[in-house]
């Protein structure tokens, strides 16, 4: 087929796709794409869409920024990875927040494996004495690592220990001040808040930021977008229809 039969082709189909609902109906390009408008609201509902917002690609740094970015130091569960990361200074204070916080944290994440005092008689250890591999880390060794590494620790995980990076990273940081806490620098209680199930003020609450911007599940919402104002009437027009004040 040559160029020339190939446009009175199209050309001859143009009438057969207008009658079909329109070029908009079959054509999309920059102009015309699905799209989240200036103060566009986001529901969660699917609101008859089928392909969500794409996500952010593995590695991306939230736009709150990291401590420590992937492309900077690795996830690897690697003793020298995790020491690179000992120069990190804690941006959160050891307030009754952080600890509170950190509590929850602890009992919910750590206290399985090294026992609400942080002395390493967990519950699995309770349940199977043959169970030792957690350490205690409310003794001398521990609080001699910094604050840096510790918060590595969490990050990347190491041996038996998993990463606990499911705990948000600014979170990460009550952990550990929790921890110098049974560790004998501050005072704190001990032991968990609430149980599986409980919600409000018991458990940790959900992070303050997502994986992505806006969440990958999220959906455009029309709520609060209004329709394109009629072209008014010419003067004397029966009815005036389209007219503003």
């Amino acid at each position: 087929m040559t160029a020339r039969t190939f446009r009175r082709a199209v050309i001859a189909a143009l009438p057969l796709l207008a009658a079909c609902g329109g070029l908009d109906a079959w054509l999309t390009d920059m102009k015309q794409q699905p799209s989240v408008g200036t103060w566009q609201k986001f529901a969660t509902d699917s609101s008859g869409e089928t392909t969500p917002f794409r996500g952010n690609p593995q590695g991306s740094v939230p736009t709150h920024g990291l401590a420590v970015a992937a492309w900077q130091v690795s996830y690897a569960a690697m003793p020298a990875t995790i020491d690179s990361m000992s120069g990190l200074v804690s941006p959160v204070a050891a307030d009754e927040r952080s600890l509170a916080n950190g509590r929850k944290l602890f009992a919910v994440n750590c206290a399985v494996c090294h026992g609400d005092l942080g002395d390493g008689n967990g519950a699995l250890r309770q349940l199977n004495p043959a169970y030792g591999f957690a350490p205690p880390i409310n003794g001398a060794p521990t609080a001699a690592r910094s604050d840096g590494y510790i918060f590595g620790m969490l990050r990347n995980g190491r041996g038996l220990m998993p990463s606990q990076n499911r705990i948000p990273e600014e979170m990460r940081w009550d952990v550990v001040n929790y921890l110098r806490g049974l560790q004998g620098r501050y005072t704190v209680a001990t032991g968990p808040v609430g149980f599986p199930g409980q919600t409000g003020d018991k458990l940790p609450g959900r992070s303050t930021f997502g994986p992505t911007v806006p969440s990958a599940y999220a959906r455009p919402s029309t709520t609060g977008i209004t329709k394109k104002a009629e072209k008014p009437a010419e003067p004397g027009a029966a009815g005036r229809t389209g007219d503003h004040e």
